[in-house]
Parts: C-alpha cells; structure tokens; sequence
C-alpha cells in the first residue's frame, strides 16, 4: 500500500505524493507523473504504480500544483517542472539510480527535466508521449530529447493520434539510445477495442510487463533488490 506525503515545490506550497516502497527495494526508484487530465488518484496511474512496486521498484506519484488546486487546466511548463523537480528531488534523495516515467503531459514535462535541466537519471519511460498536441497538427519541437544521453522507453498505441508510432519510430531512431513499444489497438489512455478487451481493463498489464523486462534489461539488477 503507498504511504502519502506532502512535497514542498516552492517556499509555503506542496503538492501531495503517494510512494509505494516494495518488501525488497533495491536502488533502482521510479518516479511516475500524471498525465495533464487526471492525478495520480486514476485507475492507470495506480494499476501502474502498484504493478512497478511488485516488481521491485520504489515508486511514488504525485499531483501537480493546478491538481492539488482542484483547477482543471494544466499550470504553464515552469510551474511543471518545478513540481516535477521537488518530486524528484524528494525520491532521489532515497534511490541511487532515478527512472523519470510519465502519462503523457507527464512524460513531457520529465523530458524537459532531464533534456533541458539535465536533471540526473538512469531512464526515461513514456506511456503516450504527446508529440501532437490536441487539436494541432504540427509536432512538438523536441530538440531537448536529443540532449537525452540515458535509455527512453516510448510506449504508442497503435491508434494514438497524439503520439501515433509513424511518428515516435523516426523520432525515436535520431535519439542516443531510444526504444519504441507499439501497443496493438491501443489509444492514446492505452484503451483497446471491445474485441481485444472484454474486460475492458485496457493495455496496462502489458505496460507493466515491458517496462518491468525493459529496465532490468537496460539498468540490470538492482542492488539490494530482487533479482
């Protein structure tokens, strides 16, 4: 069960954080942000978190200043990454080696931590990276990805029209050390079609998996942790 925390992001301001610490923990900690539409309180996010604490992985969540606020609307990107650098901070402080992952507008923001900040750390996960945003056509620039020297993981659904994979692959192939996980019928929520889901439970598992197999592939095994 995560443990709830308060995270002071700038003087007399804090934003609420949920860490999940495994029996055996090792050194590796993941730091997963929300995506810009819901907190860290969403089904996905938790599925995820709890998934990534059973394997081994230290990991804490946690909400942005406009969440916390209870406001609808995303706070400008220096805001982000200010919340986003105190949580860091706030994990790292524990974790000798940091895995900056992310939903969406929360992998965003991790990126221009580490591509713009350069903000130390071992990987980067992105589930739904929004290269495309909503209602534009053109790309994002991402210029500050190729400052990114440490393995990314980029998981797209087949069917993401933010982060489509005939976009991601070509993206991915002009970075340092990129990876690209294509979800088959997958959203951008990594929803899937009634026929591939009846259940209705949507791709989450299958993002655990790889990204469980990915890290240790990538950081090998943990010191201190399971193997």
């Amino acid at each position: 069960m995560a443990r709830t925390l308060r995270i002071t992001w700038t003087a007399g301001e804090k934003v609420t954080g949920r860490l999940a610490m495994p029996r055996r923990s090792g050194d590796v900690g993941v730091l997963l942000a929300p995506g810009a539409g819901a907190g860290q309180d969403h089904p996905f996010i938790v599925t995820l978190q709890d998934g990534l604490a059973g394997a081994g992985f230290t990991t804490l969540t946690f909400d942005y200043p406009y969440r916390e606020a209870g406001r609808k609307a995303p706070d400008r990107l220096p805001k982000l990454l200010a919340a986003h650098r105190a949580a860091a901070d706030r994990l790292g402080g524990s974790c000798a080696r940091l895995v900056l992952a992310g939903k969406s507008m929360g992998g965003r923001v991790a990126s221009h931590l580490a591509g713009d900040e350069g903000r130390p750390a071992a990987a980067l996960v992105f589930y739904g990276y929004p290269l495309v945003p909503l209602g534009r056509g053109e790309p994002r620039d991402t210029t500050h990805l190729g400052r990114i020297t440490v393995p990314q993981l980029f998981f797209a659904g087949s069917k993401d029209r933010l982060g489509p994979p005939s976009l991601i692959r070509p993206l991915a192939a002009g970075l340092p050390d990129a990876t690209v996980a294509t979800v088959e019928g997958a959203d951008h929520s990594f929803r899937l079609p009634r026929r591939l889901d009846p259940s209705g439970a949507g791709a989450v598992s299958e993002l655990i998996e790889v990204t469980v197999w990915w890290l240790r592939s990538r950081l090998g095994p943990q010191d201190g942790g399971a193997r």
